[in-house]
């Protein structure tokens, strides 16, 4: 009569279909991240991705509906990288000055962008509206999370309003973004300028001023 499959046989399939699948979406991702890097947010469509990574175009929609489904889960990917290099760089020693704290957020972003060009590229060319609000969510956090430690330190005055530092951001990002055009790894000048503005419009909240 027929043979009866284990049940080790009945649950293997699922489980190497499905470790398939994250190793697809892995590569996808890299494949991604590489053309980024490498030729630019333009030229990271979704078929370009797929014939980096060798899966064909109308697999790629097994995993991804679009590219800027792609790029989503990818600039997830690097937030959090980037969420930690912030929470530890506000500890380190020299931070507990404002300007120290202008740096402590400054470095890691920029530290990051050039060691990830890719990252870079959909921060300031990807800007589809997911992106646009993943962003400004991310930065929204930061400067959450910066206010807290200036008001906590003493470098600011404790009615100092949350939107004082989301103003920040906003000013740094568009800083950031000009750096990034002049240079690829972004511009040493523009940077140098961006530390000094922003720097100088939080201590208009420091105590005594």
């Amino acid at each position: 009569m027929f043979e009866k499959k284990s049940k080790t046989q009945v649950t293997a399939r699922p489980a190497a279909v499905q470790r398939r699948g994250v190793e697809r979406r892995k590569a996808i991702l890299d494949a991604a991240e590489a053309l980024l890097a490498e030729q630019g947010y333009a030229s990271a469509t979704l078929k370009a991705v797929g014939e980096r990574a060798g899966i064909p175009v109308a697999s790629m929609y097994h995993y991804f509906s679009d590219r800027h489904e792609v790029d989503a889960e990818l600039l997830q990917r690097h937030m959090a990288a980037l969420d930690a290099a912030l929470a530890a760089s506000l500890e380190r020693p020299g931070a507990d000055t404002l300007a120290g704290a202008v740096d402590s957020v400054i470095d890691p972003f920029l530290a990051y962008f050039r060691a990830h060009p890719g990252c870079a590229e959909l921060w300031f060319n990807g800007r589809a509206e997911a992106i646009d609000e993943s962003v400004r969510a991310f930065d929204e956090e930061q400067a959450e999370r910066l206010w807290r430690a200036l008001v906590e330190r003493g470098r600011i005055r404790p009615d100092t309003p949350v939107l004082v530092l989301r103003i920040a951001f906003e000013a740094g990002g568009r800083l950031f973004d000009l750096a990034f055009r002049r240079s690829p790894g972004g511009d040493d000048e523009s940077m140098a300028e961006a530390r000094r503005l922003l720097t100088a419009y939080l201590a208009t909240y420091a105590p005594g001023e």
